[in-house]
């Protein structure tokens, strides 16, 4: 029996909707039918890259009835409306990080997903990359034993004109470091650690001249396990470290390719008599993150397996990031 071939819609034609493009042609499993943009040359050229159509308008790609999954890869503020727009069409949906810019817009596309008995997906991609993976199973596998504490660093070197992206435009994308590369630390530290109690932070403008902050540092909290991160955009060179300490040993991923170095894990397990630990090594230089993600949400659509990182994830992880700002603006921690 042949499987049916999932055909796709991309909203956005940016950077991450030209890898989601990438991505959909190099999997037998989808096509790319479609892509709209506000700007049309960004959406023409996409299109005819990978031989489909292409349109302005937003509300003309998720009414087509060929399309059954639309991806959402436009700036933070405006992904909601197209989001709701495909749920109602009947379509599923993949919605890039942030799942909106507040926890109240999580809240209404999570009910709207329900309602129309769709499954979205969030692009918490960071999950897929492969020593961050590896690590997860190792944890599961009671390698570590229990949960301690997790430690982590994500950051980026900066460019010039930074301050004048959108990223930088608080109307539009919601917040700053903490609501971009910081979801997916916060995301990563519940999938580890389940959800937390209370959450306490400092989000900072240390450099960039803008409204939002470009330096987030922040503790989450509960019963049993303490997290603490910083993130940054001016590191000066990128730079991702995710640790994860038990009772019985520790996982320590550096690097997601690139700029950001070979990813590396390294599992340290504790000596009964302590001292040095014993120390394995993994490196995986090549990013697949991207493809595993979208594997994993085909294999949800036809019924063959949960979708890691959905709709819940989206809005717990909403909800953490305004407690870290609640925290940062009352200088008090906060209660989630």
């Amino acid at each position: 029996m042949t499987k049916k071939i999932l055909k796709v819609g991309i909203v956005g034609a940016g950077l991450i909707g030209r890898k989601r493009a990438g991505v959909i042609a190099a999997e037998r499993g989808s096509k790319l039918i479609a892509v709209a943009d506000v700007k049309e040359v960004l959406a023409k050229k996409l299109a005819m890259e990978y031989r489909a159509e292409h349109m302005t308008d937003w509300k003309k790609l998720v009414s087509r009835p060929d399309i059954d999954v639309v991806i959402v890869a436009v700036p933070n503020a405006f992904a909601m409306p197209i989001v709701l727009g495909a749920l109602t069409r009947g379509k599923h949906v993949l919605c890039e990080k942030p799942f909106g810019i507040t926890a109240k817009q999580s809240e209404t596309m999570l009910k709207a997903a329900k309602k129309a008995k769709r499954l979205v997906k969030v692009g918490f991609n960071h999950r897929f990359h492969h020593g961050i993976w590896k690590a997860h199973e190792l944890f599961r596998q009671g390698a570590i034993g229990k949960i301690l504490f997790i430690r982590a660093r994500y950051g980026h070197g900066g460019r010039l004109g930074m301050e004048k992206e959108w990223r930088f435009n608080k109307k539009i994308s919601g917040g700053g470091e903490l609501l971009d590369q910081g979801i997916h630390i916060v995301d990563l530290a519940r999938w580890f650690a389940g959800d937390f109690d209370e959450a306490s932070g400092f989000a900072e403008t240390k450099f960039w001249k803008s409204g939002v902050d470009d330096n987030t540092f922040a503790i989450l909290r509960n019963k049993k396990i303490t997290v603490e991160f910083h993130v940054s955009t001016t590191n000066w060179k990128n730079i991702f470290s995710f640790e994860i300490f038990g009772d019985k040993g520790f996982l320590s991923i550096d690097g997601l390719g690139r700029s950001y170095g070979v990813e590396t894990l390294a599992f340290g397990k504790r000596k009964p008599q302590f001292g040095v630990p014993k120390i394995k090594i993994f490196k995986f230089p090549k990013d697949t993150s991207w493809e595993r993600e979208w594997d994993n949400f085909m294999a949800a659509i036809r019924g063959k397996g949960k979708i890691v990182g959905d709709a819940a994830d989206g809005l717990a992880a909403n909800r953490i990031v305004e407690a870290i700002y609640r925290s940062s603006d009352t200088r008090r921690r906060i209660r989630i």
